[in-house]
């Protein structure tokens, strides 16, 4: 090759790479979405203050022996409550003594309508009842919950009156259920009523188990499966948890609800409208670490209840 063939091939290739890097660099950006703000936000609740600076818009902290309140902020607050509807899902399956065994289909009725989720449980996979159960409160898997609801006795109808029987049973009178996944931001609840759910899902060993559960397989056709649950204290050795639930959408921000044992005290920890993915972990650790100073230093005696926000 000629030294003006190499000359203009060189200078061909330099054009090509310039061209290149300029079309990197003026790469049109992405349109930045704006988060949908939560029923909290738009109330102003996330500029509430409190002691511990949480980053919730509502939190609750129960003896759950004594019924003392140990810290409250903006408790009273009705919010939607995004997945911690399963724990009422949970608590009128584990009541119903159906078997566990009974095999049940996904069907296009369990496929979310109302936020367009995803799910690896596709429309024909046929799990037991209490596989479904198990993914329902452990990973939090909507199609399970909705088939659960579905193919009780008398269909979903006749499940969601007998969430909300339920609910009234246990003086929730701040709450309300209109589908079993927590879908509908229409799921609605207090951090008051919500202690009462805790406290009486707490009683049932089997919510107890499936809840606390760190990861499940499940054999679907061909597949094995694997999910995990999704709150990671559960793994955490320094936590002692009896008993979990989270939960998220837009309209209800991020939410977490636990029976926990702090500095030798049975706890309700309620945590909604938290902003940020880990924020409501972060709430839980800083009301541990708050509970654990006050009986480590004997500021607060256990017999006198820690009042906060």
């Amino acid at each position: 090759m000629s030294k003006q063939k190499k000359t203009a091939v060189v200078a061909k290739r330099r054009v090509s790479k310039q061209y290149a890097a300029a079309k990197r660099h003026k790469a049109p950006a992405r349109a930045v979405v704006a988060a949908k703000p939560s029923f909290g936000q738009l109330a102003g609740l996330q500029r509430t203050p409190d002691d511990l600076n949480l980053k919730s818009s509502v939190a609750l902290v129960i003896d759950q022996e004594t019924q003392e309140v140990l810290f409250s902020k903006n408790d009273e607050a009705v919010l939607p409550i995004a997945s911690l509807t399963k724990l009422m899902t949970g608590l009128v399956m584990s009541e119903a003594d159906l078997p566990a065994d009974e095999m049940i289909t996904i069907t296009q009725q369990d496929v979310d309508t109302e936020k367009g989720s995803r799910s690896r449980l596709r429309v024909g996979a046929r799990l037991s009842r209490g596989e479904l159960l198990h993914l329902a409160l452990m990973s939090s898997e909507n199609r399970a919950a909705h088939a659960l609801g579905r193919t009780y006795p008398g269909g979903l109808p006749v499940f969601v009156q007998l969430m909300n029987y339920k609910a009234q049973l246990l003086d929730m009178k701040d709450t309300r259920y209109v589908e079993p996944t927590g879908l509908s931001s229409k799921n609605m609840s207090s951090a008051r009523d919500l202690a009462k759910l805790v406290d009486a899902a707490h009683q049932q060993p089997l919510l107890r188990e499936l809840t606390t559960s760190t990861g499940y397989q499940v054999s679907v056709g061909k597949h094995v499966l694997q999910y995990n649950n999704t709150n990671r204290l559960v793994k955490n050795p320094s936590w002692d948890i009896g008993l979990q639930k989270t939960g998220y959408i837009s309209e209800a921000g991020r939410c977490l609800v636990m029976q926990t044992k702090v500095a030798g005290r049975q706890l309700i920890m309620i945590f909604l409208d938290s902003a940020g993915k880990l924020s409501r972990l972060g709430d839980a650790e800083r009301v541990r670490r708050w509970v654990e100073s006050a009986a480590n230093t004997a500021i607060v005696k256990p017999d006198v209840p820690l009042i906060g926000g």
